[in-house]
């Protein structure tokens, strides 16, 4: 069986973007993906004030190296819409107090944009490019 993830969503910060002892790029990104919460009965459920949907928002941490997070690194802004192709990695460590943590990553083995940011602009001014 293969570990493999699909993801569109908004970018909640400007990438992290580092550079590694070797050379090699990491970029890190916040995804937030949404989905629509439903009532027992599988309707959508509404906002009574504004008669919007209401939705849950999961937050995804994205990890990419090298090519794929010097293109990052060159265009992504904090909104843009991107889609994520890659796989789910967990992982474990002891904080310095001693405790045990666990905690999950998308590795990205592709990032489209979605969206692009016009030069000197913030991400809120974000152009569509694909899709709504």
């Amino acid at each position: 069986m293969e570990n493999f993830v699909f993801l569109a969503g908004n970018v909640g910060a400007d990438p992290e973007v580092r550079t590694t002892r070797g050379g090699g790029k990491v970029a890190q990104i916040r995804l937030a993906t949404s989905r629509p919460k439903r009532d027992s009965e599988g309707r959508f459920l509404k906002d009574e004030k504004t008669g919007y949907r209401i939705e849950d928002t999961e937050w995804h941490r994205i990890t990419a190296f090298n090519g794929i997070a010097e293109s990052v690194a060159k265009g992504l802004k904090k909104g843009m819409k991107i889609t994520v192709k890659g796989r789910i990695h967990n992982s474990d460590w002891t904080t310095e107090a001693g405790e045990k943590r666990y905690g999950y990553e998308i590795i990205a083995d592709d990032i489209s944009f979605l969206t692009r940011a016009k030069p000197g602009t913030s991400a809120d001014s974000a152009e569509e490019v694909l899709f709504d």
